[in-house]
């Protein structure tokens, strides 16, 4: 939480939507009126607040009122997949102005895929009516494990030749020079569903199920990287009772070798019902096809046997299933919640919902975003920036 006593303070105060009198702030952060006037000046000259109008007079001339204007700026928020890239302009409050979403093979390598990213993200900009001297910020999220200390990928399983890639130096230039932040996708998924849907829930797991399966940890209202990073890494757990699955880790039994998009349609294929991906799955399920329905209910029971030790571990308040399987809907959801519900304490259940994502798919921008406004609007980023 930001110290109310100083400018980023004074600006946290008034990012609640409501505005507030010179006096009013002066109150709430126990400041002399003219400090707080002082930093309300040097808002309005940068355009981070604006003027509301007069409060109601208790007699004489009535109070001027201010509120945060979040147009006054714009982020770009990336999202890369292992197959696609959504792009989006923000606001300062996370509200997308333009957005795009395109197909791509991340193991093209960062060259190229940071190049694209760019140049949509100049295109969308451009679109939108804005300019470059407004973007004060870039959110990144990656597929795989992240130093979000440096913004460089750890040893990500499906980013062949991005290994330590400078993503940083690569793509900041290419938007004049604007900072650059990089984390784990589905960390920055987390941070978005947290944003948008339950901003109020201080203990809350996201999990992705997709070519992948990844989990983001939020616990005390912050998200958890871990030491290197690595926090969350669901997809290779081992499966208590699970089957003896090579993974492509190199394990055996692995959740992501039984229960991701990629092995449900395995499965499915040496059954006799062709499926080359999750998305051919969904598509058998929205179909109405028994095996497939049962397939992913089973793949539920699996991630509800890795996540039932994840709920006695972190006791979260919501678990959110997101990725492309989550668009199966309740069938992955009842053989999740007949696992965790059955095997976990009652202690640690009774409040405990567990449910599908509601951003559509559009958590790792929300999040992205998030991340890029809560560092520029910080104490050290808000004297950068003015």
């Amino acid at each position: 939480m930001q110290n109310s006593g100083d400018l980023s303070g004074t600006l946290g105060l008034l990012r609640d939507g409501n505005p507030h009198t010179r006096a009013e702030l002066a109150q709430i952060t126990g400041q002399a009126r003219s400090t707080v006037a002082a930093r309300v000046e040097q808002l309005l000259e940068s355009g981070l607040i604006t003027p509301t109008g007069d409060a109601v007079s208790t007699g004489g001339r009535p109070p001027a009122t201010f509120a945060f204007s979040p147009g006054a700026r714009i982020v770009a928020a990336v999202d890369l997949g292992a197959t696609h890239a959504r792009i989006a302009i923000t606001d300062l409050a996370s509200k997308a102005i333009a957005e795009h979403l395109e197909t791509i093979v991340i193991g093209d390598g960062p060259e190229l895929v940071l190049a694209r990213a760019a140049a949509m993200t100049v295109e969308l900009i451009e679109r939108s009516g804005r300019t470059m001297s407004e973007l004060v910020g870039v959110g990144v999220g990656l597929p795989g494990p992240v130093d979000f200390s440096t913004g460089r990928p750890m040893n990500p399983p499906i980013m062949p030749g991005w290994d330590g890639a400078d993503v940083v130096g690569q793509l900041s230039p290419l938007l004049g020079g604007a900072p650059v932040l990089v984390d784990n996708d589905v960390n920055l998924m987390a941070l978005g569903e947290h944003q948008s849907d339950f901003p109020t829930v201080d203990h809350l797991l996201f999990v992705k199920v997709a070519t992948g399966i990844g989990a983001g940890v939020i616990s005390d209202g912050a998200i958890r990287r871990g030491a290197q990073g690595a926090a969350g890494d669901l997809g290779h757990v081992a499966v208590p009772g699970g089957r003896e699955v090579i993974c492509r880790c190199g394990n055996v039994g692995c959740l992501e070798a039984l229960a991701s998009g990629r092995a449900i349609a395995a499965k499915l294929t040496a059954a006799g019902l062709p499926a080359a991906s999750g998305a051919d799955v969904i598509a058998l399920v929205r179909a109405g096809d028994v095996r497939a329905s049962s397939a992913v209910r089973e793949a539920g029971r699996d991630l509800g046997r890795v996540l039932a030790t994840c709920v006695s571990m972190l006791n979260p308040s919501v678990i959110v299933i997101g990725g492309r399987m989550a668009e199966a809907g309740e069938h992955l959801l009842a053989g999740i919640r007949e696992v965790v519900y059955g095997r976990s304490l009652p202690l640690a259940t009774q409040h405990l919902s567990i449910v599908t994502s509601r951003t559509k798919g559009r958590a790792g921008i929300v999040g992205a975003s998030t991340m890029v406004i809560d560092h520029v609007l910080s104490r050290d980023g808000l004297e950068a920036l003015l």
